[in-house]
């Protein structure tokens, strides 16, 4: 079939040469992908579309009301969260990869481990640990004898707070893509610096970071993403973003053509973001000289006996502050009585998340084996172009999404509503609306991306010859499919459901947003007590939350090493 579609395709070009230009002609590939793109793409289409609702009135009523907090705050959080990562996550990375110092290989790899800490997760510990009746201050004043106007202690719930906890955990976007451009690095350029004299300082500034500066933008891309997400951290800390201003605005007011406008606003940001990022992966990040590259196990910079103390604690605190406090003071919670006595109620909403993350991750894989056969099979730009919009999702905040897709929901709905009571005598309410399928569909558009990166590797392993071997012996594709791509497609399959599945047990806006009211997972489970101040009898699901997230983790780290 892949010989027959390839002959079509030049058959259909040579046509169109001597019958002067003509559109492209997709094939069944493209156009599968072209629907699922349209699919995929309905949240955005109606936020530009329904935005404009309201005229110029509504926007300028934001604008003497919150858009001004709104903007300013997101852009605060984004820029202190992203230069802590960066800083944490680029010195991190040269330090393991330059230098040699005691703990080395295993921090190596634990430098990873804040990123299994849901960001929401670690504010709640921080807030208990930091706030004014927390043990830390509390310890203080025991240990001083101070009374409350003796001393000044930073405020954990504030914006400070919340860009330290998001960089705390994000940093490690940065450091797998740093420490993957350092190590590539060919050192000839470095070591000749050296010896014209450069500090090891110097020549990390002037030589090794310019290379690997496409690397660190990459991640820190990803930073901001998340960070321009983030939902749970700043609602807890209260901070007005975007996303807060959504969900306050739909929920809490009722006002929908102000959420929609402030969706429509941060499609800006997201953009923004997805077109940097894009232009950082044309980027070098490394100069490779095959024969200059450093080999064997001496390190570029010999330090000294204190230098490389310093390295040690430099690369330890921050997997003692984004992994192993959280980590320790959850574990800690979860053995007390009133959270032994709350697990009563934890297989319900465990088992919300187990559906909801299996459903999502089915949906995942079709729509993922879709997109790889269209890009495997497909030559049409047609269908290139399809694969890209199908996999934005990622980069589009949850908050988004829902109202994204609530906005043409809402509409439909009440239209099947009303055929449904004309025609059958329908009695109910909406039909679709506050359903687990739209939670699923909003789900899967989100981490469809998870899923086509993993699968799409997968099938670029795969030689076409066998799939023609196959098809020339009279093998039906159901059975080409069965007996070749299955098998060999499983390792990938695997890892694709299992992330999309973690990713989907840890998402909280959109299922906020979107969950049926009889639908708990572990997710809003932890932001209800949370929120209500019963951390403690929160720490269970937010343990399984993490300890959910090492998967994913170890795999990047794996990747990030390869």
């Amino acid at each position: 079939m892949s010989r027959l579609t390839q002959t079509n395709d030049a058959h259909a070009s040579i046509a169109g040469v001597k019958g002067g230009p003509k559109a492209e002609m997709p094939d069944r590939w493209s156009i599968a992908a072209l629907l699922l793109a349209f699919v995929a793409a309905l949240p955005i289409a109606a936020i530009l579309v329904t935005a404009p609702n309201g005229g110029m009135e509504a926007l300028a009523h934001l604008a003497r009301t919150v858009l001004a907090d709104y903007i300013g705050n997101t852009l605060l959080l984004m820029v202190m969260a992203g230069s802590l990562a960066a800083i944490v996550g680029t010195g991190c990375a040269w330090l393991v990869t330059a230098t040699r110092f005691p703990g080395r290989t295993l921090l190596s790899w634990a430098l990873v481990l804040p990123l299994a800490v849901p960001a929401y997760i670690a504010a709640y510990i921080y807030a208990d640990l930091l706030d004014f009746t927390g043990p830390v201050q509390s310890g203080l004043r025991s240990l001083t004898g101070w009374g409350v106007s003796d001393y000044d202690f930073p405020q954990i719930r504030s914006l400070p707070g919340g860009a330290f906890v998001l960089g705390i955990v994000l940093y490690p976007y940065v450091y797998l893509l740093a420490r993957a451009a350092f190590a590539a690095q060919s050192f000839a350029q470095f070591n000749a610096a050296r010896s014209l004299g450069a500090a090891p300082l110097s020549a990390f500034w002037h030589v090794a970071l310019p290379a690997a500066r496409p690397a660190i933008a990459g991640g820190l891309a990803l930073v901001l993403m998340e960070v321009l997400a983030d939902f749970g951290v700043a609602q807890y800390f209260a901070i007005p973003t975007f996303s807060t201003g959504i969900f306050r605005s739909w929920l809490s007011m009722g006002d929908k053509q102000a959420a929609l406008k402030l969706a429509a606003i941060m499609l800006l940001f997201v953009i923004a973001l997805i077109v940097w990022e894009a232009r950082t992966r044309s980027g070098r990040s490394a100069s490779k000289d095959g024969l200059s590259q450093r080999t064997g196990s001496e390190p570029l910079i010999q330090l000294t006996p204190l230098g490389r103390v310093l390295a040690m604690i430099a690369c330890t605190l921050p997997v003692l502050l984004g992994f192993a406090v959280p980590a320790l003071h959850l574990a800690g919670m979860a053995v007390s009585d009133p959270a032994i006595a709350a697990i009563g109620d934890l297989w319900s909403y465990a088992g919300g998340s187990f559906w909801l993350g299996l459903a999502t991750a089915m949906t995942c894989l079709l729509a993922a084996l879709l997109l790889g056969f269209a890009k495997a099979r497909s030559t049409s730009r047609i269908a290139s172009g399809a694969i890209r919009v199908s996999t934005l999702g990622y980069a589009l905040p949850g908050a988004l999404l829902a109202v994204g897709l609530l906005a043409p929901l809402g509409a439909l709905d009440v239209g099947l509503s009303r055929f449904a009571r004309d025609t059958f005598g329908y009695t109910g309410g909406l039909i679709l609306t506050g359903t687990s399928a739209v939670l699923i569909y909003a789900l899967s558009v989100r981490f469809l991306t998870v899923a086509f990166n993993s699968v799409d590797g997968g099938l670029s392993k795969i030689p076409p010859s066998l799939d023609a071997a196959a098809r020339s012996l009279g093998a039906k594709p159901a059975r080409v499919l069965a007996r070749i791509y299955v098998p060999l497609l499983s390792p990938s399959l695997a890892a694709a459901a299992a992330l999309v599945f973690i990713d989907t047990v840890r998402e909280l806006p959109a299922t906020l947003i979107l969950r049926p009211f009889n639908l708990e997972t572990l997710a809003t489970r932890t932001y209800r007590l949370a929120s209500d101040e019963r951390l403690v009898e929160a720490s269970i699901p937010a343990l399984i939350l993490l300890a959910a997230g090492l998967l994913p983790v170890l795999l990047l780290n794996r990747l990030g090493k390869s």
